[in-house]
């Protein structure tokens, strides 16, 4: 017995002590009980009697108060306590059974109580073989009343309530230790879902990628600590729409297009969490990460809830600049060692060809010729581009970030912009302060913009305001230079590449504009990324549009 308790769990065992506890609260109960019942039921027993029933109820009554503290304050020796208060119940109630009369008492079924708190508690022989002592007893007392009365009637009342008491315990008793075994079944599951818990809470707080559990909705609901970094959620409360920030808005396309076509569930995304108007409630850790951009391959995957009434899906991301950094070096060492035969091996045999073929366009008059020759010498140009790229790439130039008016400067750039390219004057629309200054060098941004400007020329549908150059402030006081058009959007797919080197969708592109123009906003200590905006006054119904840009977010202002 004592082996099988030191066999359950603690909550088991606690399980033990409270049904002890009950059992002492219902001696007690019993106890009173008893003493009212002397003060109804007492004129049909003896004086003697009666003086001898209030004592044992007494006494009872004083000994169930003992029990009950004792297993309030002395949890140890459980089936010590057990049989010994056991023992007591049995022995009360033989001497209040013979003083109420035995039999004709009725008060046999007093056995009933300590005889099932046996059968919950104890082993199935235990309980059994107390039953029996008791069926014993009652038998024993009725086969002496029938040399006192000549009765017999007693005898099967007695045999019927051993026969009562005995089916009583092995029906409590199988009840109980089926009970009990749920009750350990049970407990032990929770103890491994505990453990599970906390294993998983210690590797969604440690583990390098991020995780977010979000609903069918996009609401998020969970998230690990590498997702609220990736993110700049930081201290933030998780419970929020995806499509609620703007930062976020590539991530909350990628997720809906997964809802609707499962097999694109894995994506590559830039986000950058900055300070927007619609964020203001909804964090302070947008300002604190301004200038975090995450480059985050991200797969989604739904959970199996199926029958639970509410739908999760979960979404990993995973930082993948690193990954980026380390391919675009090698990309840039390579590259490295071929600039040095480049200058010699390409360029000269290069401006040899483009010298002979002006000469030859010199002397030619044939149209067909000409048209040969020009498409010579476009390819020359476009041969040599790339070279003088390749070869930029290699040279680090100190820019001489001086303070620079960027209200002027855009102002000149837009009219020799429109005039290069023969445009409307109202295609490309400006918004810039006056007095705005930034620290930029004046040839690196003019080349950053005019490469900006040449991409959107090529998607813009051409008609007035089609591309845009605004110039705004961050909470924080930062200036930022916007390059959008009103052509469509950048796919998920071309986003996830468009800052690597080499990588072009033009023909005509070396795919080095882009890379090119961002390392010279990282020598200038500013920065280029493509970010979706909210645009309120482009809203036609009124409602906050999102849309894709160019921002180039300048050093802090002089």
């Amino acid at each position: 017995m004592i082996a099988r308790l030191q066999a359950l769990t603690a909550e088991s065992r606690a399980t033990f002590w409270r049904s002890l506890q009950t059992l002492n609260v219902t001696r007690v109960v019993i106890a009173l009980v008893l003493l009212v019942y002397l003060s109804f039921d007492g004129h049909g027993m003896r004086a003697s009697g009666q003086y001898l029933f209030l004592q044992i109820c007494l006494l009872y009554l004083g000994l169930a108060v003992i029990f009950m503290l004792s297993a309030v304050f002395v949890r140890r020796r459980f089936v010590l306590q057990l049989l010994s208060q056991i023992a007591c119940d049995l022995v009360i109630i033989s001497l209040i059974y013979l003083a109420a009369g035995g039999m004709r008492s009725g008060l046999a079924i007093l056995y009933l109580f300590p005889l099932a708190g046996l059968a919950i508690l104890a082993p199935l022989v235990v309980a059994l073989f107390c039953a029996s002592l008791v069926t014993l007893f009652l038998l024993g007392d009725s086969t002496w009343q029938i040399f006192l009365t000549d009765s017999d009637r007693d005898v099967m009342q007695a045999g019927l309530y051993g026969a009562a008491f005995l089916a009583a315990v092995l029906v409590v008793n199988r009840l109980a230790a089926k009970l009990i075994g749920q009750e350990e079944l049970a407990s032990r599951r929770g103890v491994e879902i505990n453990v599970q818990q906390a294993v998983n809470r210690l590797v969604m707080a440690n583990i390098g990628d991020g995780i977010l559990v979000v609903d069918e909705a996009g609401q998020v609901v969970a998230g690990n600590p590498a997702a609220q970094q990736m993110l700049g959620l930081v201290g933030a409360e998780l419970n929020f729409m995806l499509s609620a920030a703007a930062a976020l808005a590539p991530l909350s396309h990628a997720y809906r297009e997964w809802r609707d076509d499962a097999t694109r569930s894995t994506a590559v995304l830039t986000i950058k969490p900055f300070n927007d108007t619609a964020l203001q409630n909804l964090t302070a850790a947008w300002d604190v990460r301004r200038d975090v951009v995450a480059h985050l391959k991200v797969r989604f995957a739904a959970a199996d809830t199926h029958g639970l009434g509410a739908e999760r899906s979960v979404i990993f991301l995973q930082d993948v600049t690193g990954i980026e950094n380390q391919a675009q070096q090698l990309k840039l060492a390579s590259m490295g060692r071929l600039t040095a035969s480049i200058a010699h091996e390409v360029r000269n045999p290069l401006s040899a060809i483009g010298h002979a073929t002006s000469l030859l366009a010199e002397e030619v008059s044939d149209p067909v010729q000409q048209r040969l020759l020009k498409i010579v010498g476009d390819n020359v140009a476009r041969v040599n581009r790339m070279v003088e790229d390749i070869l930029q790439l290699s040279r680090k130039a100190q820019p001489h970030s001086g303070p620079l008016a960027l209200d002027v400067f855009l102002a000149d750039l837009r009219s020799e912009f429109i005039a290069t390219h023969g445009l409307a004057a109202d295609i490309l629309a400006l918004t810039v302060a006056p007095g705005t200054a930034v620290r930029f060098d004046a040839l690196h941004l003019r080349e950053v913009v005019l490469n900006l400007l040449n991409n959107a020329v090529r998607y813009a549908s051409g008609g007035p305001a089609s591309i845009g150059m605004t110039v705004v402030r961050t909470a924080a006081g930062r200036p930022e230079l916007h390059v959008q058009d009103d052509g469509p959007g950048i796919s998920p797919e071309v986003r996830a590449h468009l800052f690597e080197p080499f990588y072009t969708t033009s023909s005509k592109g070396t795919g080095l504009g882009l890379y090119l123009a961002r390392e010279l906003c990282l020598n200038n200590e500013a920065r280029l990324d493509y970010e979706y905006r909210f645009d309120p006054q482009d809203s036609a119904d009124g409602r906050p549009r999102l849309s894709g840009r160019f921002v180039i977010t300048f050093a802090w202002t002089v």
